[in-house]
């Protein structure tokens, strides 16, 4: 075995008895498992976070079904790799084969013109499209590409499964099991990993070669989280290969916006700038930074974020930085409130807990004459007939009459919309 070969390479799975994780899609029964079971699937995206097994899923996929394999990074490729794909594909046709997997790896980095030019394969049957992509497909696939395909969404691999990945490795891989290595603590390796595979991977094959070289005559090797820790601080750069601090500093820029810390704000920004990080993909997290912890207490900074996407795209690299500092900046200073972001939260919770509850009879919509006959929309009072463009009527269903999603936090918007809700609700609610 070539220990040039990654140690995440060496334990990629080729079945979906071997593969770890996802069972919503995967799992006995599950929606996945089924399709490929059945030998027919369509077109589809994965969205997930990076090593949660979206490449090893497409080439199980293709294997299962005995299909032709064709990858392409979004990264290092073009419209003229794609139509070199499609080609070979269509001559594929004459055989009687089945179509062709082209799988597109980071599909979100494509053009618009680069996925356009997948669109008439997609339709035509020539090949079915496999994506991965760790952004919302809403954001970057063009909506006819994504109308033609199912979008699954991946999650990160929980403590069990990366435990299943560390055994599985020590027992199987012929380079790694060649001496005895236990492992007494596992909670800094299974940290640093932050569920992702391939990150585990490489740190548990970091440490167990670290440990090698510098014992070369050891009978076996212990691992511990000391040992981990150091490894890791020694070989930091390992992290930064392919982006792998993403995550790690956009929850930094996030966490310091959120806890008004302008300076701190625009250092993690910089060193995002520097890094050659996608502006598009910061923008959107100051979008939905404005709603979640800027919300109703500065409605403004919600059309500023917005207005800071839309003039990254327009502007791009390297005028757009100070587009995001200017944002960036003005969301740290914004006084902050989370009152959007807990209200739709309990609001979900309660349609869990209480399911399709029946909308009230008064409020229901009245089309036809059967439905005004049997009392669709009966009583039911328009505000803006009354003073204040307000009257006293109930909008819940009767189950859940009186209950509260929405608290006014302390801010002085809120405040005053607390003064508001007192006034008109009286009776209704206890503001």
């Amino acid at each position: 075995m070539s220990t040039n070969i990654p140690l995440a390479e060496r334990m990629r799975p080729k079945s979906l008895d071997g593969f770890i994780g996802q069972e919503h899609l995967v799992g006995e029964k599950a929606i996945l498992r089924n399709m490929i079971n059945s030998g027919s699937i369509a077109s589809l995206i994965l969205w997930g976070p990076p090593g949660v097994g979206k490449t090893t899923l497409a080439r199980i996929i293709a294997r299962k079904m005995d299909r032709s394999f064709f990858a392409l990074s979004a990264v290092h490729s073009g419209v003229k790799d794609v139509r070199e794909a499609i080609d070979k594909a269509k001559k594929q046709q004459f055989f009687d084969k089945p179509n062709p997997i082209l799988f597109i790896d980071e599909i979100h980095r494509f053009s618009k013109s680069q996925q356009d030019s997948l669109l008439g394969a997609v339709e035509q049957g020539i090949i079915t499209l496999i994506g991965a992509t760790t952004e919302n497909p809403s954001f970057e696939v063009i909506s006819p590409l994504l109308s033609r395909c199912q979008i699954y969404i991946l999650k990160p691999l929980e403590t069990d499964e990366l435990k299943s990945l560390i055994s599985k490795a020590l027992k199987q891989d012929a380079y790694l099991n060649r001496i005895p290595v236990i492992i007494n603590e596992n909670e800094a390796i299974l940290r640093y990993s932050g569920g992702d595979a391939r990150k585990l991977y490489n740190i548990l094959e970091l440490v167990i070669n670290a440990e090698l070289s510098n014992n070369e005559d050891a009978k076996k090797i212990r691992i511990n989280n000391k040992i981990v820790q150091s490894r890791i601080q020694e070989n930091i750069a390992m992290y930064d290969k392919n982006g792998e601090q993403h995550y790690d500093i956009i929850s930094a820029f996030i966490k310091s916006i959120r806890g008004s810390d302008p300076n701190a704000a625009v250092y993690w920004l910089a060193r995002m700038v520097e890094g050659g990080e996608d502006p598009a993909f910061i923008a959107r997290r100051l979008v939905i930074l404005a709603s979640e912890d800027i919300g109703l207490a500065n409605p403004n900074a919600l059309l500023l974020a917005t207005n800071c996407f839309q003039a990254v795209k327009l502007i791009g690299w390297p005028e757009s930085r100070i587009i995001l500092s200017e944002a960036a900046i003005y969301l740290a200073n914004s006084p902050k409130s989370n009152s959007a972001y807990t209200a739709i939260n309990e609001a979900q919770e309660q349609v869990k807990k209480t399911g399709d509850l029946a909308v009230p009879l008064h409020i229901r919509n009245a089309p036809t004459k059967l439905m005004k006959e049997i009392g669709y929309g009966d009583n039911y009072k328009y505000a803006h007939s009354y003073t204040q463009n307000f009257i006293e009527q109930e909008f819940l269903p009767d189950e859940l009459i009186n209950t509260s999603f929405y608290e006014p936090q302390d801010n002085i918007r809120e405040k005053e919309a607390r003064l508001r809700l007192r006034d008109l609700w009286k009776k209704k609610y206890k503001y």
